[in-house]
C-alpha cells in the first residue's frame, strides 16, 4: 500500500478527474477482499485477499482523501493531518477488543462477512463528503509531472530518517503480546498494551501535527524520536510488570505515533525550495518510504529475536530474548530525529 504511493499520486496529478471514482473502486475493492478471504482454507488465501487485494483498495480511498485534505486546509494543515492519522489510533484501540470477542465467539469466517458489512455500510456515507475543495475543469489538460525536489537535501535528509525510522517503528505493536505473553501475562493483557499504542497514537499525531504549524519540522522529528527511543530504552527494556510495559505502550504511541504527521511540515519544506513540487508526489515518496520500512521490518524484526541475544544474561526486558529487538528499536527512533541534529549544523 505504501510503495503504490508514489505511482498513484502521480496518477492524480496527471489526470485529477480519476480522483473520486478511484474512493469507490477502492470501496468495491476492499470490500470484496474482506468478503473472500472469509472463505480462506489457505494461509496464501489470507495473503491474497487481506494482503493483496485489501492494500490495493486501501490506497485508492486513503490516496485522494490525502490530497483533498492537503487543498481544504492551509493555514492549519499539521493540525489537520494530525488529527486524520489520530483516526487510525482509534480504530487500534476500539477493533483489536471488538474482533477479539466476535472471533472467539462466531470463527474467522462470521466475524470477517460481518465486518465486511459494517465496512460498506459505514464508510459508504462518508466518501460523499471526501470531495476536492473546488470544481476541476470538465476537460482535464496534460500536467507535466516535476519530480526535480527528488535532487534536494531538503528531501533526502527527512526521507532518510522516514525510512530508518520506519525500520522499527511497527516493532512494538507486532511484539507486545508476545513479549506480554514471555513476562506472564494474558493475551488480552497483550491486547490490551497494543490499544495503549493505539491510544497514544492518537494524542500524538494531534500534538506533533499542531507543532508542525508553529515550529521547523526537523525540531518537531527530533521531539518525536527522541521521546520514542527514551520510551524504549528505560520503559521497555527495564519492563517487568503490567505497569511499567503499559506506561511504555502508551508513551511510545504518543512520541513515536506522532512522526507521520511531520510528513505535511517536510512537504512544505519542500515546496519552498521548488515550487513546481506536487505536494501530493512528495507525501507520496515519503509514504513510501515508510513503505520500505515496514517491508523490511518484518523478516529483520524476525531474525534478531530468533537470535535470542542477551537472553538469560542481562536484566529485566533486554535479558528476555528480546533485548536485541529492543535495542534495534530504540536506535531507530532515535535517528529518525537525526535531521534535526543535521540543520544544526548547518545541512537544509
Amino acid at each position: 500500500m505504501y510503495l503504490s504511493s508514489p505511482i498513484l499520486f502521480a496518477a492524480f496529478k496527471r489526470w485529477p478527474q480519476i480522483r473520486r471514482s478511484c474512493l469507490l473502486v477502492g470501496l468495491v475493492i476492499d470490500t470484496i477482499a474482506i468478503l473472500a478471504a472469509s472463505f480462506a482454507t489457505d494461509v496464501s488465501h489470507l495473503i491474497l485477499t487481506q494482503g493483496v487485494l485489501y492494500a490495493c483498495g486501501g490506497v485508492l480511498i486513503y490516496s485522494p482523501t490525502i490530497v483533498y485534505l492537503d487543498e481544504w486546509f492551509i493555514r492549519r494543515k499539521g493540525l489537520a493531518f494530525g488529527m486524520m492519522w489520530a483516526g487510525t489510533g482509534v480504530s487500534g484501540v476500539v477493533l483489536p477488543f471488538i474482533m477479539s470477542g466476535l472471533l472467539s465467539k462466531f470463527g474467522f469466517r462470521t466475524t470477517l462477512r460481518a465486518y465486511g458489512v459494517a465496512f460498506v455500510l459505514l464508510a459508504s456515507p462518508l466518501l460523499l463528503f471526501v470531495k476536492p475543495r473546488l470544481p476541476l475543469a470538465q476537460t482535464s489538460l496534460q500536467r507535466r509531472l516535476d519530480m526535480n525536489f527528488l535532487r534536494l537535501s531538503t528531501f533526502w535528509i527527512p526521507q532518510a530518517c522516514n525510512i530508518v525510522q520506519g525500520l522499527g517503528y511497527f516493532i512494538p505493536s507486532i511484539y507486545l503480546p508476545t513479549y506480554a505473553q514471555s513476562q506472564g501475562m494474558t493475551d488480552t493483557q497483550g491486547t490490551v498494551m497494543v490499544a495503549l499504542v493505539n491510544m497514544g497514537v492518537v494524542f500524538g499525531a494531534i500534538w506533533a501535527g499542531a507543532l508542525t504549524d508553529r515550529l521547523h519540522v526537523s525540531s518537531v522529528m527530533g521531539i518525536c524520536s527522541i521521546g520514542a527511543a527514551l520510551a524504549v530504552f528505560l520503559l521497555w527494556g527495564f519492563s517487568a510488570s503490567l505497569p511499567m510495559l503499559s506506561l511504555f505502550s502508551l508513551l511510545y504511541g504518543l512520541t513515536a505515533g506522532g512522526f507521520s504527521a511531520n510528513y505535511t511540515g517536510i512537504v512544505q519544506k519542500v515546496i519552498a525550495r521548488d515550487t513546481a513540487a506536487d505536494s501530493g508526489i512528495v507525501f507520496g515518496f515519503l509514504a513510501a518510504g515508510r513503505g520500505i520500512g515496514a517491508v523490511v521490518s518484518g523478516p529483520l524484526s524476525e531474525a534478531l529475536l530468533h537470535m535470542q541475544t542477551w537472553k538469560g544474561e542481562a536484566k529485566l526486558g533486554y535479558g528476555t530474548g528480546y533485548g536485541l529487538l529492543i535495542v534495534f528499536t530504540g536506535i531507530t527512533a532515535a535517528a529518525g530525529g537525526t535531521s534535526w541534529l543535521l540543520r544544526r549544523i548547518g545541512f537544509r
